[in-house]
């Protein structure tokens, strides 16, 4: 150990790589040994369901001292001594927006930067019903985190409009899930292929048909008699 604070230590991490040279690897760890638990902390993806509205994602902002900004982020928190990942994913909820919410999906222990640190997460998934009345006016309990709800039709959109609205820095894990949603909504390039004498090859496309109508390529590579 290097330097060890309250929270976190600075550690010298010996390993032998590939070629069985020995090194020494700087590496970031939290102090104390929980029993119990199955990872460092917990984040929660949460969306809030409600009547005649559009699902959104319960987001959270605060600010993070180690890069002096402001940061959007997950519902997300330590796991306590002999408590479960979705027992501490519902509380961190709670503490951080107000909602109370069902798990519906928890994900193994995940690593989050093991360049730099041995810390682990696990991301478990809650869906808020909107309609409850605990739901309808939900209170935090900590004073410096403020609630962010985003479509979740639009997330990333509306990601980006807030960081060039605010000096708002995002969370990869947020950024990294609003960017899935996006490319999962957009529809896979379909190339049209004809099959070659009936064999099952697809179509020869000639030497520079890039940016060409490529179904009359095809259609023009078939042979003429194939069904004669």
């Amino acid at each position: 150990v290097i330097v060890e604070r309250q929270w976190l230590k600075l550690a010298e991490t010996t390993y032998t790589d590939p070629f069985g040279k020995t090194r020494i690897w700087e590496t970031v760890k939290r102090t104390g040994n929980k029993k119990g638990v199955t990872a460092d902390g917990v984040a929660v993806i949460a969306v809030l369901q409600r009547t005649l509205h559009y699902d959104c994602i319960v987001l959270v902002k605060q600010f993070r001292p180690p890069i002096n900004a402001y940061c959007l982020e997950f519902p997300a928190g330590l796991i306590e001594e002999n408590e479960s990942a979705e027992s501490a994913a519902l509380r961190e909820l709670k503490e951080e927006t107000g909602y109370k919410g069902e798990v519906i999906e928890c994900t193994p222990a995940l690593c989050l930067d093991p360049g730099m640190s041995n810390s682990t997460t696990h991301i478990v998934s809650v869906i808020i019903n909107g309609d409850e009345a605990e739901n309808t006016r939900p209170k935090q309990n900590l004073e410096f985190v403020e609630v962010v709800s985003l479509p979740k039709n639009d997330l990333l959109q509306r990601i980006d409009e807030l960081v060039a609205e605010e000096d708002l820095a995002v969370d990869a894990r947020v950024y990294t899930y609003a960017l899935a949603l996006k490319r999962a909504e957009e529809k896979p390039i379909q190339v049209p292929f004809m099959n070659t004498a009936g064999l099952g090859r697809p179509a020869r496309l000639p030497h520079g048909s890039q940016g060409k109508n490529l179904t009359a390529l095809a259609a023009a590579d078939a042979p003429q008699n194939q069904f004669t």
